[in-house]
């Protein structure tokens, strides 16, 4: 079973994360951020990952700092559950409708974090959440993991629809990268021999 323990405290957030890569796509989120909960579960849901995520911030101030130290925490247990990556399929992608909207979304279990976000808002916040900070949550997860991904609205008018449709589309394109591939079996998916050192 592929799985990671992470915990993460500061003097601005204390976060605990419980990620299992062979789930069912069951979650248990509580970040005290509605809408980012709503997102993190459909995360899990489509990805098929086991999420548990508990996280106490200094929400008095703003969600910025639970957001981005949710996307750190997630990311270094999703690293941390890949291991040395063996057998894993490595790239993935997706393709996501939601009414008028379409994303699309691609993913490197690389090594190498890089963040591509083109992701158009027309309105400051969703729910108690300021939509800026989607991409922080974007950054911040895939630093944290050591991935490359791209994340993009094709086109869409409803600013619910645009990042549930990205969200649901990183779900569905994690869940292609970390997939084992029974062609590749114990080999590391690189000509290097190694992924992310």
């Amino acid at each position: 079973m592929r799985s990671a323990q992470i915990d993460r405290k500061t003097r601005e957030t204390d976060i605990s994360v419980s990620l299992g890569l062979d789930g069912e796509g069951r979650s248990n989120i509580s970040t005290g951020i509605g809408f980012y909960d709503h997102m993190l579960e459909q995360l899990a849901r489509h990805s098929l990952m086991d999420i548990d995520i508990r996280a106490v911030g200094d929400l008095h101030i703003d969600a910025h700092h639970t957001v981005e130290d949710v996307g750190i925490a997630l990311g270094g247990a999703l690293k941390k559950a890949l291991g040395e990556r063996r057998g894993i399929t490595r790239y993935g992608h997706a393709y996501v409708p939601m009414d008028e909207t379409l994303s699309r979304v691609a993913v490197d279990i690389s090594g190498r974090p890089f963040l591509v976000w083109k992701v158009p808002f027309t309105q400051a916040r969703l729910g108690e959440m300021d939509t800026e900070l989607f991409e922080e949550f974007a950054r911040a997860f895939a630093f944290g993991a050591g991935i490359t991904l791209h994340v993009e609205v094709l086109y869409g008018v409803n600013n619910h629809h645009k990042i549930e449709s990205c969200f649901k589309g990183m779900a569905m394109a994690l869940r292609m990268a970390i997939e084992i591939d029974p062609r590749r079996k114990d080999a590391i998916p690189s000509t290097k021999g190694t992924i992310g050192g």
